[in-house]
């Protein structure tokens, strides 16, 4: 039992040493971004794109990385099931919310009308 808390503390350990090399990859990229202008543009992409993938990378090693990753995979494997509309009920939807919002501003515009005729009319201010 003893050697297992030992063998959980120095997991815990690394995999907070892990997430801290992760983060200082991360800034180093941000700070790549902000401060050195004189590299050529395609070799600083390169050079950005690199440390996001040894970022990310170190950081799926970690038991939270991998929940991360799971959770992920599942959910696209949720959207590959959703029943997407078609562009033809996609159309008829926007037209009718079109509609029905025109309609709308037309009816509070409408309103908006008789209610500043029916307040300038008990005021007696001319609008």
């Amino acid at each position: 039992m003893n050697s297992y808390k030992i063998f959980q503390k120095k997991k815990k350990k690394s995999e907070i040493y892990q997430w801290l090399g992760a983060v200082i990859l991360l800034v180093i990229a941000v700070a790549g971004t902000i401060g050195y202008h004189d590299i050529p543009l395609p070799l600083h992409i390169l050079c950005i794109m690199i440390l996001i993938i040894a970022a990310a990378s170190l950081a799926l090693l970690t038991t939270l990385g991998k929940l991360v990753l799971t959770f992920v995979q599942q959910s696209y494997t949720e959207v590959r099931k959703i029943i997407w509309p078609t562009r033809q009920e996609t159309l008829h939807t926007t037209l009718i919310v079109t509609v029905v919002t025109a309609i709308m501003s037309l009816i509070l515009w409408g309103l908006d009308g008789i209610l500043v005729r029916l307040v300038s009319f008990i005021t007696g201010l001319r609008f």
